[in-house]
C-alpha cells in the first residue's frame, strides 16, 4: 500500500476495508482511530460491570495475574468485555478494579489504626484525670 493507495485499483481497495470491518476499532479515512461514540463507550460499560460481577461470584479481584481463572470461570463474560472494549481500555479497567480495591483496603486499614490510637488516647486522659 502506497502513499495514495485510494487513487489503487479496487482490489487493495476492497481487502483493507474488509479488513477494518473485521477489526471492532474504527479507522478514520486517514487510517487514524476513531474515538468510540456514547453508544459503543455505554456498551464497553455495560460489559465491563457484567464482567466485575462475574469476577465477584468468582472471587477473582485480579483479572491480569489471575486471567486463566477469570477465562475459564466467566468465559462469556470475558468475550463480551473484549469485543465491546478495546484492548487498551480493557486492560486500564481490570488494572482500575486492583488498584481501587488496594486503596479502599488501605482507607480502611488507616482508619482502623485512627480509631484504636483514639481509643488509646482517651482511655489514657481516663486515667490521668
Amino acid at each position: 500500500m502506497g502513499w495514495f493507495s485510494f487513487f489503487s485499483s479496487g482490489s487493495s481497495s476492497s481487502s483493507s476495508s474488509s479488513s477494518s470491518s473485521t477489526n471492532s476499532q474504527k479507522t478514520s479515512s486517514d487510517g487514524g482511530r476513531v474515538a468510540p461514540d456514547r453508544s459503543s463507550r455505554e456498551q464497553c460499560y455495560h460489559a465491563r460491570d457484567v464482567f466485575f460481577e462475574c469476577l465477584d461470584r468468582g472471587d477473582i479481584m485480579d483479572a491480569i495475574k489471575h486471567d486463566g481463572e477469570a477465562r475459564r470461570k466467566c468465559a462469556r463474560e470475558v468475550v463480551e468485555f473484549e469485543t465491546a472494549c478495546s484492548k487498551a481500555w480493557a486492560k486500564y479497567f481490570k488494572e482500575r478494579r486492583v488498584m481501587e480495591y488496594n486503596r479502599d483496603k488501605t482507607i480502611e486499614r488507616i482508619k482502623n489504626e485512627d480509631d484504636a490510637r483514639t481509643a488509646e488516647l482517651k482511655k489514657a486522659q481516663k486515667q490521668r484525670g
